[in-house]
C-alpha cells in the first residue's frame, strides 16, 4: 500500500472522531455493490491438497502456525497480534511468517487492542492493560493490571476488546447458554450482565462498564463502518431451535439498542417470542432492532472487520469481512446425530454495503470443508493489514494465519 493509503488506514483505525469524521466525509461513494468473480486455487498443506475458491485476481497463502489463534489486531506500526484459546498472546512482525509469544496467560486471552503507550488484553474475567511500546517483543505476566472486571464463568467465555473511533474501550460478551436469563441492564446482578457490547467510562480514577447494545446471544466480532462510524457486530444465534432457525445476525448497534435475545428471535421475516426463558422480557418486542443482514443458521460468525478505503480493491471498499466458523451441529435436528457432511461449512463471507447500509451477503473464500465433512481450516479472527490484504486466523484443523492478497 502506498504511503497515502497507509495514512488513510491508520486514521480509520486509531484516530479519534475529530479526524475520523473528516476521513468519513472525504470517502468516495462505495462501489461495493459490484459482483465478485471467482477462481479455484489449490494449496498443498500438511501433505494434502486443498482447493479453495477465491475472488479472481487474489491469492490465498498460509503464512505461519500458531496454537488455536483467535481475534487479530494490527498495531499502528504494522505488527500483528493474535489472542488464542491456548493462553498465548502472539506477536507477528512483518512479513507475518513467524509468530512470537508476547505473553502466556490463563483465563483465555481472546483479543487485544491498543491505546497510546499501552496494550489491552481481554480475558474472560476482565480487560487488562500493560505499558507497551511499538516493537516490544515480550510482556511479563505480572505487568498486566486489571482495567475493568467482567462477568466470568464458563459458556461463551471469549471477550473481544476494541478501541472505537471515539477513543473509548468497547468489549463484547455473550450469555452463557442458549437461553440464559442474562441482560446488560438494571435488575441483573453483575455476574448476569451479559449478552451484548459494553463501553468503558473512565474518570476520577475509576473505570465502569456501561451497556452500549444488549440482547445479543454471543457477539464475538465488531467493528465500525468507515463511511459512517456506526458500530456493527456479528452474533451467534441459539442452537435449541434446530438446524435452520434462527438465522445468525449481523447487527447494527447504536447506543442503547436492544436486539432481543434470548426472549425474541428473528426468523428472517419477523420477530417471534421465544418461550425458552420464562418471565417478562426486560424490554418489549417493539424496541427490538432487527439485524441488518443475516447468515444461514448455525454458521457461527466470529471475527469481523471492515475494509477501509484503499485496501483490497474498489469493489470491496467499506464492506464487512466476516469469519464463519461453521457448525458443530448436523442435519436434520442440529445435534451430532447426523452426518458430518451436513455441517455448515466454514468460510469467509463479505457483507456488501452501499452508502453505509448493508444490502446483501456474498461468499469471499470457500472450500475449507471436504464433501465428507472433514475440514482443513475454521476461520476465527479477521483483520485488514497495512498492506491492504486480508488476514484471518484458523483455530481448528490447520492452526495458523492465512492471508488473501491481491495480485498486482
Amino acid at each position: 500500500m502506498m504511503n497515502h493509503d497507509f495514512l488513510r488506514w491508520l486514521l480509520a483505525r486509531v484516530m479519534p472522531y475529530g479526524m475520523a469524521g473528516l476521513c468519513f466525509a472525504m470517502a468516495p461513494v462505495q462501489a461495493g455493490t459490484q459482483s465478485l468473480d471467482y477462481q479455484e486455487q489449490t494449496l498443498a498443506l500438511d501433505g494434502e491438497r486443498m482447493t479453495v475458491r477465491v475472488p479472481k485476481g487474489y491469492l490465498l497463502e498460509l503464512l505461519s502456525r500458531m496454537e488455536a489463534p483467535r481475534m487479530l489486531t494490527f498495531a499502528a506500526n504494522g505488527d500483528l497480534f493474535a489472542g488464542s484459546k491456548s493462553g498465548k498472546v502472539y506477536r507477528l512482525p512483518p512479513p507475518y511468517s513467524r509468530a512470537e509469544v508476547l505473553v502466556q496467560l490463563d483465563d483465555y486471552p481472546h483479543s487485544v487492542a491498543f491505546r497510546p503507550g499501552e496494550i489491552l488484553i481481554a480475558r474472560t474475567n476482565g480487560v487488562y492493560r500493560a505499558p507497551y511500546r511499538p516493537g516490544q517483543s515480550t510482556i511479563a505476566p505480572d505487568a498486566l493490571v486489571l482495567l475493568a472486571a467482567l462477568p466470568g464463568g464458563g459458556g461463551h467465555d471469549s471477550r473481544t476488546v476494541g478501541v472505537g473511533p471515539d477513543g473509548r474501550v468497547y468489549v463484547s460478551l455473550g450469555i452463557q447458554r442458549n437461553c440464559s436469563d442474562q441482560y446488560l441492564g438494571e435488575g441483573y446482578a453483575f455476574d448476569e450482565r451479559r449478552g451484548g457490547v459494553l463501553v468503558l467510562h473512565e474518570g476520577g480514577g475509576k473505570a465502569n462498564w456501561a451497556p452500549f447494545a444488549s440482547g445479543l446471544r454471543n457477539p464475538v466480532g465488531f467493528d465500525w463502518q468507515p463511511q459512517t462510524g456506526v458500530l456493527f457486530a456479528s452474533n451467534n444465534g441459539p442452537d435449541h431451535l434446530g438446524y435452520d432457525q434462527p438465522p445468525e445476525y449481523f447487527s447494527r448497534l447504536t447506543p442503547g439498542s436492544f436486539h432481543g435475545m434470548p426472549w425474541f428471535q428473528f426468523d428472517g421475516k419477523q420477530l417471534l417470542r421465544d418461550d425458552c426463558v420464562a418471565g417478562v422480557p426486560p424490554r418489549p418486542v417493539e424496541e427490538v432492532t432487527k439485524p441488518a443482514a443475516t447468515f444461514p443458521a448455525r454458521n457461527a460468525p466470529l471475527g469481523m472487520a471492515f475494509v477501509p478505503g484503499g485496501a483490497m480493491d474498489v469493489r470491496l471498499e467499506f464492506d464487512a469481512v466476516v469469519a464463519l466458523h461453521g457448525s458443530w451441529g448436523t442435519q436434520p435436528g442440529g445435534g451430532f446425530i447426523g452426518r458430518a457432511a451436513t455441517r455448515r461449512a466454514p468460510k469467509i463471507a463479505v457483507v456488501r454495503f452501499q452508502d453505509g447500509r448493508a444490502i446483501r451477503v456474498d461468499d469471499l473464500i470457500t472450500g475449507f470443508q471436504l464433501p465428507d465433512g472433514r475440514r482443513r481450516a475454521r476461520p476465527a479472527g479477521v483483520a485488514i493489514g497495512p498492506d491492504g490484504a486480508l488476514y484471518f486466523s484458523s483455530d481448528s484443523d490447520i492452526n495458523g494465519l492465512f492471508r488473501l492478497r491481491r495480485l498486482r
